[in-house]
């Protein structure tokens, strides 16, 4: 006999990852702050779920080191770690620059101009002022530079990185200077790629990671309670 899934746990699972979409989106937008606390049973009244669902998003964001999970004490999420964006800049570096390397070789005309629909849409959500688009677009660029490389599988380690860094740059990148830092990089990235110059290409790559080291040292000394080690 083929056991399937019951409504019930299609219905449980579905709400566990909106759950876990929503709280991400939360702690990295820094509208739910570094160390402060989160109920399960505040979120499972705020999303209207039973508290199965909430624990297993809970888990989720533990795993990803974006909420603190102490049995019988609070919750709380996790607070930014030194130590950590170091290696998950590393990481992300050591994917994105052999990413691009690929990509300079392979990338054809048609697999970039989707690449250049996005940066004209990152121009108009910074004219707009809308860092929420421009986040959302920062997000699929680098995921169709990985498309365009035929590496798209890379793309998750790039995401799952990414998700720290991100909560440092909505401390300093949120301004209209910041958004257009965002986009001067992802510009020189596709020239390079475009004009198949691999040393370019990656130095170009590497430029654009390297920003978040400045930006962590603003972020720090503007925020130093929202930071650990």
């Amino acid at each position: 006999m083929i056991v399937t899934d019951t409504p019930r746990d299609a219905v449980r699972l579905t709400s566990t990852e909106e759950v876990f979409r929503q709280l991400k989106s939360s702690i990295v937008s820094l509208e739910l702050e570094p160390g402060s606390k989160i109920s399960e049973v505040e979120v499972a009244k705020t999303y209207n779920v039973s508290r199965q669902p909430v624990r297993e998003a809970f888990m989720r964001l533990g795993a990803l080191n974006l909420l603190e999970i102490r049995p019988q004490r609070a919750t709380r999420v996790r607070k930014i770690s030194h130590s950590g964006l170091r290696n998950t800049r590393f990481i992300r570096a050591a994917v994105e620059v052999e990413v691009v390397r690929v990509a300079c070789e392979v990338a054809t005309a048609q697999s970039l101009e989707p690449i250049y629909a996005n940066l004209d849409a990152q121009s108009d959500a910074i004219a707009a002022g809308n860092g929420d688009a421009l986040h959302l677009l920062d997000y699929r660029f680098h995921e169709l530079i990985c498309q365009a490389a035929g590496c798209l599988p890379a793309f998750k380690t790039i995401a799952e990185n990414k998700t720290h860094t991100d909560r440092v740059c909505t401390l300093v990148l949120a301004d209209a200077c910041g958004m257009q830092e965002v986009f001067d990089g992802h510009s020189a990235i596709i020239d390079a790629l475009a004009q198949r110059n691999v040393e370019k290409a990656v130095a170009n790559t590497r430029l654009h990671l390297q920003h978040l080291d400045e930006t962590l040292v603003i972020a720090s000394s503007r925020h130093p309670d929202f930071f650990e080690d």
